[in-house]
C-alpha cells in the first residue's frame, strides 16, 4: 500500500457515507452556475436584439404588432433588459446574496417583456421565456445559503 492511498483511506475511515446535504451543495452550486450563465446568454441576445431593434434592423418583420409602441420603444425595452442581466449575471458570479433576489426579478421582468414579445417572434419569445422560468427556479430553489459558501 503506498502512502498516499493510506493517507485517502485514513480520512475516510470514521466519516460516514455523505449526507444529502453535500449532495444537495454539489447540486445546488450546478444551478447557481446555469442560472448565471443563462443570465448571460439572455442578457447577450437582448443586448443584440435592442441594437437590432434600435437600428431599424430587416431582422424584424415590417408589418409586426408590438404591445407597446414601436419597434424603438421595444429595442430600448430589450436593451435595458439586457444589460439589467448581464449585471445580474456577474453579481451572481460574486457570490452577493443581492445577486440572487436582483436575478430572479431580472428574469421574471424578461418573461413577461418575452410573452409580450410573442406576436413578432413566438418561437424565440417561448424558448427565451422557458430560460427565464428554469434561472428563476435555479436562483430560488438552490441560491440560499449555498450562494455566500459557493
Amino acid at each position: 500500500m503506498t502512502t498516499p492511498t493510506y493517507e485517502v483511506q485514513s480520512q475516510t475511515e470514521g466519516r460516514a457515507t455523505p449526507s444529502a446535504d453535500e449532495y444537495g451543495d454539489a447540486r445546488g452550486v450546478g444551478w447557481l452556475t446555469f442560472a448565471a450563465v443563462m443570465l448571460g446568454l439572455a442578457g447577450t441576445w437582448n443586448v443584440f436584439d435592442g441594437i437590432l431593434a434600435l437600428a431599424n434592423s430587416k431582422v424584424f418583420g415590417v408589418n409586426r404588432t408590438y404591445v407597446f409602441s414601436d419597434l424603438r420603444t421595444w429595442g430600448w425595452i430589450v436593451l435595458a433588459l439586457g444589460c439589467l442581466q448581464l449585471l445580474a449575471a456577474f453579481l451572481i458570479f460574486a457570490g452577493s446574496e443581492f445577486a440572487r433576489w436582483f436575478g430572479i426579478a431580472v428574469a421574471g421582468v424578461n418573461a413577461l417583456a418575452q410573452l409580450a414579445f410573442v406576436p413578432v417572434y413566438p418561437v424565440w419569445a417561448i424558448t427565451m421565456f422557458a430560460a427565464d422560468v428554469l434561472v428563476i427556479y435555479g436562483l430560488s430553489a438552490y441560491a440560499g445559503h449555498k450562494l455566500r459558501d459557493a
